[in-house]
């Protein structure tokens, strides 16, 4: 056995001791398909060292799982073949009643990485940022509507929007959902009551890339086990009912280059550096070419819309929410540091795929050397049309069937993220565009609000 295998066996033999004293019997380890689903297998205690090593079968349609439980084949998806799901013992997380949760990742039988898989794909992307000498750090920010079982509305009170009323009226979840993200070492940053009635958002701390994007994935399973106990669902819809708000799912992005920060100490504006101002021109000017893995799917369009704080608008500016990219600056009020927030991204995109396309999109920036675009300051919905052709702010498309068009065409989503990322994801949305070409908007909301949930 050689001193990679011994000390493999030994983390894996400590891992299964502390989770059998924690009264854990079973390993749940999951993954985000293109459709921005989670699937999932579990395994008992006892088979910990199998999940991680040789992993749990899983066919190649996982890929393109369809969020009505459908198939959509490609050419090189098919019913024949085998994947293994592996899980990683470093994201292990103890659930409630006697379960555990750890990131997994596909891989083929050969032991090779599969193509498609999320995962890997942005731990590529994250490894190139580190190969060009950049570190980079990504903060997520969840919104999921409270509804009852089956998905309809919950009966409750008045609600104020971002008001306190909701945070008391579901204390006793919004109580239960700390303890056990905090239980599961997930140190939620902070929760309020959102605009929608009975809708919710929390932040998490910025983290590595992949972990950050694991973190997320635990933080719906447990959203959704805590929902459960309380006699709801969650949902992570777009839009789960129309003519109000939908949820989004924003990405806070901050970049260093030898422990300097590239959005600050810079004398661009706000103290942009050269270079973060070159990764931010990046992310503007492929977003619509990579939109599809971030509001790809048949709901999202009907959530991208000016005056809701969508990022409707192609462009970036300080504190501005209408604007695709917001800059926050660093300061006292902002411990973190300066970042850039996408805000176009809605929870049925893949997370992992999301955050590879953005952090591949500031590489491809930097490389490229781009230049940082002139700022927006104010409501770009406030500017004439003429006002915005010569400041060159463009409304992004809320046409799925326009997005994926793009991205399957799009030279520059293959050449960052590779062919099978962009193939899977076209797949699953087309299917999604054929299965609900025939249903009105709040057909298409109720049946496929819980899609996502988890």
């Amino acid at each position: 056995m050689t001193e990679t295998a011994s000390a493999d066996e030994s983390a894996v033999a400590k891992a299964q001791r502390e989770l059998e004293a924690a009264g854990v019997r079973s390993v749940i380890g999951t993954v985000v398909n293109a459709s921005g689903i989670t699937l999932a297998k579990s395994v008992p205690l006892v088979r910990l060292k199998a999940f991680h090593q040789a992993g749990m079968g899983a066919a190649p349609v996982w890929h393109v799982f369809a969020i009505d439980g459908g198939i959509a084949f490609t050419d090189t998806i098919t019913t024949v073949g085998d994947m293994r799901l592996k899980i990683g013992l470093a994201g292990l997380r103890i659930l409630p009643g006697g379960r555990a949760w750890a990131p997994g990742s596909l891989f083929e039988q050969d032991g090779t990485a599969s193509p498609a898989c999320a995962r890997g794909i942005l731990a590529d992307v994250d490894g190139s940022l580190l190969e060009a000498g950049y570190e980079a750090l990504v903060g997520h920010e969840l919104e999921f509507f409270l509804v009852a079982p089956d998905g309809s509305a919950l009966e409750t009170t008045p609600w104020v929007p971002y008001g306190a009323t909701g945070l008391l009226d579901q204390s006793a979840f919004l109580d239960d959902l700390l303890s056990t993200l905090n239980h599961a070492g997930i140190p939620m940053e902070q929760i309020h009551a959102e605009y929608g009635r009975n809708q919710f958002e929390f932040s998490l701390p910025p983290a590595s890339p992949v972990h950050a994007a694991d973190t997320v994935v635990l933080s719906k399973v447990i959203v959704g086990i805590v929902a459960r106990a309380h006699g709801m669902q969650a949902s992570f819809s777009p839009l789960p009912f129309p003519g109000t708000v939908g949820n989004g799912a924003h990405q806070h992005l901050s970049l260093h280059k030898n422990g300097l920060p590239l959005f600050s100490g810079g004398s661009g504006p706000h103290g942009i550096r050269a270079e973060g101002g070159a990764a931010i021109g990046g992310i503007i000017a492929g977003l619509p070419d990579i939109q599809g893995f971030l509001t790809g799917s048949v709901l999202s369009g009907t959530r991208l819309t000016p005056g809701t704080w969508s990022g409707a608008y192609l462009c970036w500016g300080l504190e501005n929410r209408e604007a695709s990219v917001r800059f926050l600056s660093e300061g006292q009020s902002n411990p973190h540091g300066a970042n850039v927030e996408v805000k176009i991204i809605d929870p049925s995109a893949n997370v992992y795929l999301a955050s590879a396309s953005i952090l591949a999109l500031a590489l491809d920036g930097i490389s490229g050397g781009r230049r940082l675009p002139e700022e927006i300051p104010g409501d770009p919905g406030r500017l004439s049309e003429g006002e915005r052709q010569r400041a060159n702010v463009l409304l992004l498309s809320d046409s799925p069937a326009a997005i994926i068009d793009t991205l399957d065409k799009s030279r520059l989503a293959r050449g960052l993220l590779g062919d099978a990322a962009v193939d899977a994801t076209v797949a699953v949305r087309r299917y999604e565009q054929r299965i609900s070409a025939d249903l009105a908007p709040d057909e298409l909301a109720e049946r496929f609000r819980l899609a996502w949930s988890v």
